[in-house]
């Protein structure tokens, strides 16, 4: 019988002062867009007027101001159509779609003027990344005004934004104006689109789309006029419309930093009100593929708030919408563009896991370059516990056999390390050099820091870690350290350790049996060695002959 017991590693986790004072950024930009758009369907343009208010709160004085044209990038010989034909695992529904579109099925924005109050301004368009020259440098603490007029082309959907995907959507406009590159204590932010990750200003969207009255827009933010539109908005009936008179929809969201909309003719329209009085609303196209689970789905997202606002902190927000658009599922404040012919597992997975982007990457305002496992990982980690939820209260099918949860990140991970391609979390997201290895480390990797995080703190510390985070950070632009210093404040842990090796090596865990030694007939020694290169306490479990198990904890 095994009474006695020894292990031939120690260290100890530092135990540190309670009062640290954990916080997010000191400061940060500010900006308000005005946009009017006028839409021509016949020929997937439009044309677009913007005025931008921008707050320089940094100690710098800006002589330059830089947005993004992400649609520059669906034209061959872009980054984003170079990056896919050179790569050797390049993104399936990319790959070299970009480079074989005709003129007409390109992207673009083109600037045709910028004014900073009445001085016209020069500028550089550099692909996706457009320069301005200021007239009157932005000065710290000061608000500059510039307004541009351009026009664009919407290309065919290839990633993300688009006409035409592949349920026949009409538009899915992500991405679609010239956005304020991000700048904050590191200078700008100004990375070619290659389709992956974004970084931007919270501030406000007053938006006016002109479009075909037999169109129903979708968007962020709220509709400012209803009455106009008809039908109240919230019974939309598209095919009384007059085709080819436009309709005026405008919209107004603050505290956000993007802007998406959809439209197409066919939107069935459909809401609910959850019992925290946020109004959700789904526009999707019905066919007999869908209908049954999108009829399903509004009371499984109403539960899901619920939970995750008691869970992970409450949405600031009055509305969200589930939009069927796009190419798969992807963030955007108050909204998501989701693929729509699933089967109800599959419809209820990718809604879930967008609408948790509300607070890891909506109201955490990650760097996704930088810190894209904090905005994918941390959603899959409690997208995986909302599906539980919803499995155990029998609002999904339970599956047919019991899986511990977060298996399927660590398959992916682990597939990854066997892969040999793993690269650290720390590598810029468009640097990687396998897709796979980005898409397995954003997600799987991402997810499993705060699984193991609640390993080494417990499970309560590390609820109450993602509470405060939320609530401290809100609406800034936090990064790991600052995760890890409330962590360290609720736990009284130490985990400087934790970051530097999970996020900034490929160093693994691992530790096996290095001997079992009977001491005498009531003792035996057991040998436990650490052969991978990162440490970790651990959870030892014995069993004795009798039965019995005895749990040990051994610090790192």
């Amino acid at each position: 019988m095994f009474k006695y017991f020894s292990i031939s590693i120690f260290s100890i986790l530092f135990i540190i002062s309670p009062k640290l004072n954990a916080q997010c950024e000191d400061w940060q930009q500010a900006v308000r867009y005005e946009m009017d758009v006028d839409f021509d369907v016949k020929n997937h343009r439009y044309v677009g007027i913007q005025n931008v208010e921008y707050t320089n709160n940094s100690k710098d004085t800006l002589k330059e101001l830089y947005f993004h044209l992400y649609m520059n990038a669906f034209q061959p010989g872009s980054a984003m159509d170079v990056r896919s034909r050179l790569i050797s695992d390049p993104d399936p529904r990319v790959t070299d779609r970009i480079q074989n579109l005709a003129p007409s099925e390109q992207g673009f924005q083109r600037i045709n003027a910028i004014t900073q109050e009445e001085a016209v301004l020069t500028y550089e368009v550099h692909g996706t990344i457009l320069k301005v020259m200021l007239s009157k440098a932005a000065l710290p603490g000061k608000k500059i005004s510039i307004s541009m007029l351009y026009d664009a082309q919407v290309p065919l959907q290839i990633r993300r934004m688009g006409r035409m995907n592949a349920e026949d959507i009409h538009y899915s406009m992500a991405q679609w104006y010239p956005k304020v590159c991000h700048y904050d204590d590191k200078g700008w932010h100004t990375n070619p689109y290659i389709g992956r990750e974004f970084y931007g200003h919270y501030g406000s969207f007053d938006v006016t789309i002109r479009i075909d009255s037999n169109y129903t827009v979708a968007a962020t933010g709220y509709l400012q006029n209803p009455g106009e539109i008809g039908k109240g908005y919230t019974e939309l009936v598209p095919e009384e419309r007059q085709t080819g008179e436009k309709l005026v929809w405008t919209f107004y969201a603050n505290k956000v930093h993007d802007f998406v909309w959809a439209a197409d003719p066919f939107y069935k329209h459909t809401t609910i009100l959850t019992e925290d009085s946020i109004l959700l609303r789904f526009f999707y196209r019905e066919s007999e593929r869908n209908m049954e689970e999108w009829a399903k789905l509004p009371a499984i997202m109403s539960a899901s708030f619920a939970y995750i606002q008691k869970t992970f902190g409450k949405y600031p927000y009055k509305e969200y919408a589930f939009i069927m658009a796009g190419d798969g599922g992807m963030e955007y404040p108050m909204a998501t563009l989701i693929t729509g012919n699933r089967p109800l597992p599959s419809l209820v997975g990718v809604s879930v896991h967008e609408l948790m982007h509300s607070w890891y990457q909506g109201v955490l305002g990650f760097n996704e370059n930088m810190y894209y496992w904090m905005d994918e990982g941390f959603t899959s980690y409690a997208s995986e516990l909302v599906m539980d939820f919803l499995r155990t209260n029998e609002f999904l099918p339970s599956r047919q056999e019991p899986i511990p949860l977060f298996t399927g990140s660590y398959r992916g991970y682990f597939n990854l390390v066997k892969a040999g391609q793993e690269e650290p979390l720390s590598t810029h997201a468009d640097h990687f050099n396998f897709t796979t290895s980005y898409g397995i480390s954003a997600y799987s990797k991402g997810a499993i820091y705060l699984h193991q995080l609640g390993y080494i703190i417990g499970q309560e510390n590390l609820s109450k870690t993602l509470l405060a985070f939320y609530t401290k950070c809100a609406f800034k632009h936090p990064d790991d350290n600052d995760l890890r210093r409330i962590a360290e404040k609720i736990s009284g842990i130490e985990l400087k350790w934790y970051n530097e090796y999970w996020v900034q090596t490929t160093k693994t865990i691992d530790y096996t049996l290095s001997g079992l030694e009977s001491l005498d007939t009531r003792s035996t020694k057991i040998g436990i060695e650490r052969t991978g290169d990162m440490p970790m306490p651990l959870d030892i479990m014995v069993t004795l002959n009798s039965g019995t198990r005895v749990m040990y904890h051994v610090p790192m």
